[in-house]
């Protein structure tokens, strides 16, 4: 994996924000302002609206807006198959249709005399943190990813679920603390049998695990550092290097049999082997048949012209995340292969460092946690509204539907179904909220 110290004299200089006040201006004084009224221009403002709404935007399912012809009866407008819910003024109605069929029956309304018909577009708050170096993030967390928009609906704090991040443990850090879950009593570090996750594995792999957890779960909005995926989720980081060292196969069935302990509905794996294991598999598909959602990195290549996915991502128990540049290109060192499924950013992506530091890296290990962090908005948007987990099936699918298509139409094996699209899992009706 790439790694680039990024010093603060690079860092780019936030933007300074002018407080608004806290309380409302007085009222204007007559005697000191001896104005009239606003200036009325003109009482007549004729309509300029003419046929078709766009519908490619997000508005509410089953609604329309309809701007009639002057004659056109609400009568008229049952007799086209809708229904009238409310005249909001006095030439907007708006009016109820079968889900799905909105456009249909707005070309139905135009035929049978309105003047024009729209959505009933949704507007939203446009969310974005205010931490020092998110302006460094946005270009791949909101350009590709879109991010803010899903924040709009979701910052991870109504039913947040706990994701378990199995890596090479981690360190202090001012950006990883709020979110960072550390059961007491817990032997966090399974590779060496205690309960401190502090990073101490070898010097190559020796902060991997901060980078991890702080673009899944780094504090958001708290006006320092980064923003993670997340935003308000817990992260319980669970070591399974050893120290000094690196993974096995008994650290890893331990990792994942600790997170399934702890009751983790989401499980980031940003390791890789490239031997098939079949008994640590079985420990996954246990996990994933308990409902929990596994996401795993599909693996690096120094050859620079990728390679097959690595296990685990390339179990069929796990979500395989492989990596793309800010143009949307498959990473040359991104492993591609008939197992991948989903692609993120992970090229220069903007990480806690080992030294306090933040620092730019690269690899399909960052896009993973990107993926994880998109999974854990949509399970806690679901389970707030549904007052249920979705399975780890409808999580595939949502994701997999929602993607945005990359390489050749459909899957394909350098792209898998495509980028993931957190404002598309946080909106879509037919494979996320059915």
């Amino acid at each position: 994996m790439k790694r680039l110290l990024f010093g603060a004299l690079f860092l780019s200089t936030a933007l300074l924000l002018t407080a608004c006040p806290q309380t409302p201006p007085p009222p204007v004084n007559p005697a000191e302002c001896p104005v009239g009224p606003l200036r009325v221009q003109s009482l007549d403002a004729p309509s300029k609206l003419h046929g078709l709404g766009s519908f490619k935007g997000e508005f509410v399912p089953g609604e329309l807006i309809v701007v009639p012809k002057p004659g056109l009866s609400l009568q008229s407008l049952r007799a086209s198959g809708v229904e009238p819910q409310a005249q909001l003024a006095l030439d907007v109605i708006k009016v109820k249709v079968p889900h799905g069929e909105e456009k249909v029956r707005a070309e139905a309304l135009l035929r049978a005399g309105a003047q024009y018909v729209q959505p009933n577009y949704v507007y939203r708050p446009l969310r974005a943190p205010n931490d020092l170096y998110y302006p460094d993030q946005s270009a791949y967390l909101n350009r590709l990813v879109r991010l803010e928009s899903a924040w709009d609906f979701s910052t991870g704090r109504g039913c947040p679920p706990l994701v378990a991040v199995l890596d090479t443990g981690v360190l202090a850090h001012e950006d990883f603390q709020a979110s960072k879950y550390l059961p007491a009593g817990v032997n966090l570090d399974v590779a060496d049998g205690d309960a401190n996750p502090t990073d101490d594995s070898a010097p190559n792999n020796w902060g991997h695990g901060l980078e991890v957890a702080s673009v899944l779960g780094a504090d958001t909005n708290n006006s320092k550092g980064i923003a993670g995926t997340t935003w308000g989720g817990y992260v319980v980081p669970i070591k399974v290097f050893y120290r000094g060292g690196g993974a096995t196969y008994e650290t890893l069935f331990k990792g994942v049999r600790l997170a399934r302990q702890l009751g983790a509905q989401v499980i980031n794996i940003s390791l890789g082997g490239n031997d098939y294991d079949e008994v640590l598999d079985e420990e996954l598909a246990r996990a994933r048949n308990e409902g929990r959602v596994i996401v795993a990195a599909a693996g690096n290549y120094e050859t620079g012209n990728g390679g097959p996915v690595m296990f685990p991502a390339s179990s069929p128990n796990t979500l395989a995340v492989g990596a793309v540049d800010l143009l949307k290109r498959r990473a040359n060192f991104s492993a591609y292969g008939p197992e991948l499924d989903l692609m993120a950013p992970g090229v220069e992506v903007l990480a806690a460092g080992p030294s306090g530091n933040y620092r730019f890296v690269s690899g399909t290990s960052l896009a993973s946690p990107i993926v994880a962090g998109v999974v854990a908005l949509y399970m806690s948007k679901y389970a707030s509204e549904r007052k249920a987990w979705p399975s780890p099936d409808q999580v595939y699918q949502c994701l997999i539907n929602t993607a945005e298509d990359l390489g050749p139409s459909g899957w394909d094996p350098e792209y898998g179904f495509g980028l993931v699209r957190a404002d598309r899992a946080m909106t879509d009706t037919t494979y996320c909220f059915p």
